[in-house]
């Protein structure tokens, strides 16, 4: 998997690691929970739930404790966390989004984020640069701007060096060792939405989206499984609107080599007070149905995930 078109060696010498390292250097960046023995093709990744925010990062920043973390997907890991028992590991950030986002490309920088230029291979033109959501962040949930002023271009580095190819590689060597054990691959990347989504002309309020890439991500039948399931709780459920799945979904998602990645947002409003950050009453209930679905979903024969046309990619 390339991760970057330019390695370390670009900044050898350059600058210095050890900030961003620090960082998370009592408490890990990242972490995967499983138990004993794998036991089915499936891995669960929760890029946005961290919840850890250092003392350093706090003092770059200009927003205080609450306001930085509107863009966290408040508690998605405990959401999806039954799947755990079930036999299928995930791996769970406790790096914020606010600091890193690793459903980012490696280097998508906004360069009027930075003190100095930034390096000509990075991509400075996405929409998600142009929204303020880029690998380094400048902005969370709601257009808050994070720091008050720019940052040193080694910061950026430091924080993708030292955790996103971290965390990569690891989701890599996960995603390699099922797909060697079972011969194919299932990740389900888990993520949450504000209360305030609305879907088309009609304004649906979603409970959940699944986001296969338009169908390039993940065979259909997985997507279609997943669709009927949640609607089959009672739960409304769109499909690829308005979020289809983000880096991670579309890099890993590879139907013809088997390696299958769908993106499920859950509503925050169905088990959080979105200004408080607390859990509500319905939030058992929904990680006892996510159980239920993640158990139906893990399920599917393999044949489902295998037995693919060669046009499937």
């Amino acid at each position: 998997m390339a991760l970057s078109h330019h390695d370390a060696l670009v900044f050898s010498g350059s600058f210095k690691l050890k900030t961003a390292a620090e960082d998370f250097s009592v408490f890990p960046p990242f972490e995967i929970r499983s138990g004993a023995e794998q036991r089915v093709p499936f891995l669960f990744n929760s890029p946005h739930s961290g919840r850890y925010y250092p003392e350093r990062f706090l003092a770059m920043a200009r927003l205080d404790r609450n306001a930085i973390r509107r863009s966290e997907d408040c508690y998605v890991d405990e959401l999806f966390g039954g799947a755990v028992a079930l036999g299928a590991p995930m791996l769970a950030a406790n790096f914020p989004r606010a600091y890193l986002d690793v459903n980012r490309e490696p280097w998508e920088l906004d360069p009027r984020m930075f003190a100095e230029p930034v390096p000509s291979f990075c991509n400075i033109r996405s929409a998600r640069v142009a929204g303020g959501l880029g690998t380094v962040p400048k902005l969370v949930g709601e257009g808050l701007d994070i720091y008050s002023g720019r940052l040193p271009l080694a910061e950026a580095v430091a924080r993708i060096e030292a955790v996103y190819k971290p965390y990569h590689e690891t989701l890599k060597r996960l995603l390699t060792r099922t797909h060697a054990r079972f011969g194919f691959a299932v990740l389900i990347d888990c993520h949450s939405m504000p209360a305030s989504i609305r879907v088309g002309d009609s304004g649906l309020r979603p409970d959940f989206i699944i986001g296969d890439r338009f169908g390039i991500s993940a065979t259909a039948a997985l997507t279609e499984m997943a669709i009927g399931l949640l609607t089959a709780m009672g739960y409304t459920v769109a499909h690829n609107k308005p979020y289809a799945g983000g880096f991670i979904t579309e890099h890993y998602g590879r139907p013809a080599r088997h390696l299958h990645a769908l993106q499920i947002e859950v509503n925050r409003g169905l088990y959080m007070n979105e200004r408080t950050f607390e859990k509500v009453a319905g939030f058992d209930a929904l990680a006892d149905d996510l159980t239920r679905f993640s158990a139906d979903l893990m399920a599917m024969p393999d044949h489902h995930f295998i037995d693919l046309p060669l046009a499937a990619e």
